[in-house]
């Protein structure tokens, strides 16, 4: 797929753009806060109707903008697609070939990204949330069903929660939380099976492109750790039979939960852990190897996309080229170059290993405009 035009009206630093892309790779240059990075989370946003920087719509509005909108027209395998993002006080509004979309499900995943920058390390050594976060944008882009039941699934969380700090468990009404644990386990026995089938795709991507980057001298694994029993005895487990061991972990962690008011099982507890040669790479892997990992994910991710939607999604690379070594910068260019078409945000050249790239548009952001 391609990006061939973007426009943006009242996004943050963005009075009014229009940008025209000419080819795969396409580098925007520019001091710090000109706005490089809201050029890339535009796209972004475009692709899951949420920000990776900010979960509040409202700063993502333009000083003294009523809304912010974005537009797009893109090239897909089975034809060409207009897409339009409206954000505003009053929520979104979202439109695909010019015709207002009922639920933003049927938006996302017209457009499908693959974004790396620096804060992406904390995939390997960051809290096991940034995890959750990188499964749930991920799933969510092919499988756009999976952010509907995210969001129930957030909003049963957040209303046992209140019971749980508001009831004392010798006031608390069986009957009443058996109606919460019933829907928390329904729609986090779905969200499970679903992380575990894209871990195990990712998996098998990862681990390839992992040794092509170490010369076949490291063996990397990722495992999916549910915040109950195994991921590996999950493979041979319907969900019945996961549904009962998510009820009966719940009535185990009753007085528990009481006690601290919150829900203390499900995927909102789910983490994820990388080895290499066997070892923990969270706990004792080099810079370089977390480093390497975070570059092997990311790669992973295209090639599961590819694998699933039958064409590349684009690249956002947002200024990480400075943090990764000549061998890991050149393994990333070559993975993308001639196959995908890659946005690169940078405070200068000399960060990019330019001799590796036959041909790149180069832009020059300043203050919110671009300039050739």
């Amino acid at each position: 797929m391609q990006l061939n035009t973007l426009e943006l009206h009242g996004y943050r630093n963005y009075e009014s753009l229009k940008l025209s892309t000419e080819g795969g790779v396409n580098i925007f240059i520019g001091p710090n806060a000109q706005g490089k990075t809201n050029l890339i989370e535009a796209i972004h946003v475009l692709s899951l109707t949420k920000s990776h920087r900010t979960s509040k719509d409202k700063e993502l509005i333009g000083w003294g903008q009523s809304s912010a909108i974005i537009k797009a027209q893109m090239s897909r395998k089975l034809g060409d697609v207009s897409l339009e993002l409206q954000l505003s006080a009053q929520g979104k509004k979202a439109k695909v070939n010019g015709l207002e979309q009922r639920k933003l499900s049927g938006f996302v995943g017209t457009l499908n990204v693959v974004l790396f920058a620096p804060e992406d390390l904390d995939i390997v050594k960051g809290a096991p949330g940034v995890r959750r976060r990188f499964m749930d944008m991920e799933i969510g882009q092919v499988h756009p069903g999976y952010l509907y039941d995210l969001q129930q699934y957030q909003k049963i969380l957040q209303q046992r929660n209140n019971y749980l700090k508001s009831t004392d468990i010798h006031r608390a009404s069986p009957e009443m939380l058996d109606v919460w644990n019933e829907q928390l386990a329904t729609t986090g026995v779905k969200m499970m099976q679903k992380r575990k089938n894209f871990i195990v795709q990712l998996q098998k991507w990862a681990e390839k492109i992992h040794a092509g980057i170490t010369g076949g001298t490291e063996h990397f694994t990722v495992e999916y750790k549910p915040s109950f029993g195994s991921s590996i005895g999950m493979d041979n487990q319907d969900q019945t039979s996961l549904f009962g061991q998510f009820m009966l972990k719940l009535t185990q962690n009753k007085e528990q939960e009481f006690r601290r008011g919150m829900t203390l099982t499900g995927p909102h507890r789910d983490d994820l852990s990388f080895a290499i040669n066997g070892k923990d790479v969270q706990s004792f892997g080099s810079q370089g190897q977390q480093r390497t990992t975070a570059l092997s994910l990311k790669l992973a991710e295209l090639e599961l996309m590819h694998e699933e939607i039958g064409e590349y999604p684009l690249l956002l690379l947002d200024d990480v080229l400075s943090e990764l070594d000549q061998t890991r910068q050149t393994q990333l260019i070559e993975t993308f170059q001639s196959r995908v078409q890659t946005f690169i945000t940078t405070t200068g050249l000399e960060s990019v290993n330019m001799s590796r790239l036959k041909e790149a548009s180069i832009f020059h952001v300043r203050d919110g405009k671009l300039l050739r």
